[in-house]
């Protein structure tokens, strides 16, 4: 494994994570918590030492699930969870006040058997909440009562990461990039490593397209976000994926995929989902292959 600091923070992070998003049973189709379990102590064993949730994935239960592999391990891993999904009244709703986040905080904790939280992210607020700052106070508060260690956001454009830069002092970004979305690298990860903003790279395989097992007449279970694709976005996609394939080379498009999220020295981590121990230890087979050459770099940001 190889590690990096986030951002500024002086937590040392593998630079392949573990995106929990899955395993809490919704958005990708059905799973078993028993190898959900198997795949967490896997990637702790290969020494992966992030790992991403969230109160709503589930909601509720990838934490739960977190917090069991926690137990005896806890200064050994950092912990990133999120806030901003109101899932405790009905109709459930984004919820960034300071009051919910404060009420939201102390859930997670519970669940996770934790006294704190190493990076505790907004969950995907819209600009106007990132420049309207009441949220980053309330997150400050946590930070100095030690119920948090840092804080962060997730985030969809990257206006959104460049506004919570000036809005107020992330300690870190999450943010989709791989090599079918590279916008970030262009804008927002010069003025994060400016800032000693650390990236979390998530999605970096495209949630599986460059892993190159889809064809265009691929089928998702109920349950899975994916089944929501449109036809001719698949295609399109699909397409760009094949004029990838030419990194796959002496590794897989996968393992090419993974490569390339950790070549910008402004990403401290990327976090794959994992749904079994296989996947984990195909995600960190990608340390075993060379990185990628600059001249293969220049080719895929020009796909």
């Amino acid at each position: 494994m190889e590690y990096r600091e986030l951002g500024n923070t002086g937590l040392r992070v593998s630079v392949i994570g573990f995106g929990a998003w899955a395993i809490g049973g919704s958005g990708w189709g059905p799973v078993d918590d028993a190898v959900s379990l198997r795949a967490l102590e896997e990637a702790i064993d290969l020494g992966v030492t992030l790992i991403d949730t969230a109160d709503a994935y589930g909601p509720r239960h990838s934490e739960e699930l977190v917090a069991k592999v926690l137990v005896g391990r806890r200064d050994r891993l950092v912990v990133a969870t999120k806030v901003g999904n109101d899932f405790y009244q009905e109709p459930r709703r984004k919820n960034f006040d300071p009051d919910y986040i404060r009420f939201a905080v102390d859930q997670s904790l519970k669940r996770l058997g934790t006294d704190y939280i190493d990076v505790y992210q907004l969950h995907n607020p819209s600009e106007e909440i990132i420049r309207r700052g009441d949220a980053f106070a309330a997150l400050e508060g946590l930070k100095a009562e030690g119920k948090i260690r840092f804080w962060g956001v997730s985030i969809g454009p990257s206006s959104e990461g460049i506004a919570a830069m000036r809005s107020g002092r992330p300690a870190s970004l999450q943010v989709v990039y791989n090599l079918l979305q590279q916008a970030p690298a262009r804008e927002l990860f010069p003025q994060a490593r400016a800032q000693g903003v650390g990236i979390i790279a998530r999605v970096p395989l495209a949630s599986g397209l460059l892993t190159g097992k889809f064809g265009a007449d691929a089928t998702f279970p109920p349950g899975d976000h994916r089944s929501n694709w449109k036809p001719e976005q698949l295609r399109a996609n699909l397409e760009r994926v094949e004029r990838l394939r030419f990194l796959a080379r002496g590794r897989s498009l996968a393992q090419a995929a993974l490569r390339f999220a950790i070549a910008d020295p402004a990403v401290s981590v990327v976090i794959p989902g994992a749904k079994t121990a296989a996947q984990v230890r195909e995600n960190v087979a990608a340390l075993d292959v060379p990185p990628l050459a600059a001249e293969e770099l220049e080719r895929a940001g020009a796909v």
